[in-house]
């Protein structure tokens, strides 16, 4: 006869069976799935390596590319700008470093850099565009027309182009010495920019921004900077806005003048400013706006080229 004793001991011993089938079949899963885990650990780590040498080499042809930009720079643009007068505007997000080299190199094209003009972060402020509007139309010389257009920008560059830039046709200024003194005293004593001693008006313009513009109102502060730089366009024999390579996307300044076809058609962008092959451009593309043409140039998807035709 079978005791109840007999029945616990068979229930246990069922119970462990199972219980060791559990620990022995998991720690074969758990075996495989290391194994399986490791392998794929070397094969993502050997990815990373591949694409870290990768990148070590793409930086080291970047930086080649570079060095050589700068070397033949001068020799590159040596000209192309002679007897040409250049005015530089700064965006408050333009880095000092393009702005020099810029400036040097304009000088080794032979053009003559007449000042410039900084706009400060107050200048592209949506919550300031309305006292901008105010103290443009407040500050207007006598005998220059302000565009129709309502918003700041083209209002300012409309203000800031007949100061900046002499008449394309007769080669004169558009105001007095003391007029332009005047306004940009105003413009100045209003937080909108800041401007550098003895600025005279040249016939051509380059506007330097940074790259993409981030945060609150970004797409009204790029806007702002686009229509500044296009009305400046139309004020004088040319202009260039050039800046940094996020600058040319949807959110910034040369991305909101390349959406659109008649901004596009008068001004010329330059999408990697930072470079020393896109300051070479820049001054090219200065020596074809007075020619009356324009172009989308850089390396961003929406350039048309690299850098301007080069006749000869």
């Amino acid at each position: 006869m079978i005791s109840l004793r007999y029945h616990v001991i068979s229930i246990g011993a069922v119970f462990l069976a199972l219980a060791l089938g559990v620990v022995l079949g998991s720690t074969a899963i758990s075996d495989r799935l290391l194994s399986g885990l490791s392998s794929d650990r070397e094969q993502l780590a050997r990815q990373v390596a591949d694409l870290q040498a990768e990148n070590n080499s793409l930086q080291a042809r970047l930086a080649d590319a570079e060095a050589f930009g700068s070397a033949v720079g001068d020799r590159a643009v040596r000209g192309v700008l002679a007897d040409r007068s250049i005015v530089i505007v700064t965006t408050a997000s333009a880095a000092p470093e393009d702005r020099d080299a810029l400036t040097g190199l304009l000088r080794s094209a032979g053009a003559t850099v007449t000042g410039e003009v900084q706009l400060t972060e107050a200048f592209t402020d949506p919550a300031r565009s309305a006292q901008l509007i105010d103290l443009t139309t407040r500050l207007l010389p006598a005998g220059v027309t302000l565009p129709t257009a309502p918003d700041a920008g083209t209002l300012a560059g409309g203000l800031l182009g007949s100061l900046l830039l002499v008449d394309p046709e007769t080669g004169q200024p558009q105001a007095s010495p003391e007029e332009t003194a005047a306004v940009l005293a105003g413009l100045g004593d209003g937080g909108f920019i800041r401007s550098g001693p003895q600025l005279q008006p040249a016939q051509l313009a380059v506007v330097l921004t940074g790259g993409a513009v981030s945060g609150d109102g970004s797409g009204d502060r790029a806007g702002t900077v686009a229509r500044f730089a296009t009305e400046l366009d139309r004020s004088g024999s040319g202009a260039v806005l050039a800046g940094r390579p996020g600058s040319a996307a949807g959110n910034g300044a040369i991305g909101v003048v390349r959406a659109d076809t008649a901004a596009s058609s008068l001004l010329s962008t330059v999408d990697d400013v930072g470079s020393a092959a896109g300051r070479v451009t820049t001054v090219l593309a200065l020596a074809e706006q007075f020619e009356g043409r324009a172009g989308r140039y850089g390396t961003a998807g929406n350039a048309q080229a690299v850098a301007p035709d080069v006749a000869g």
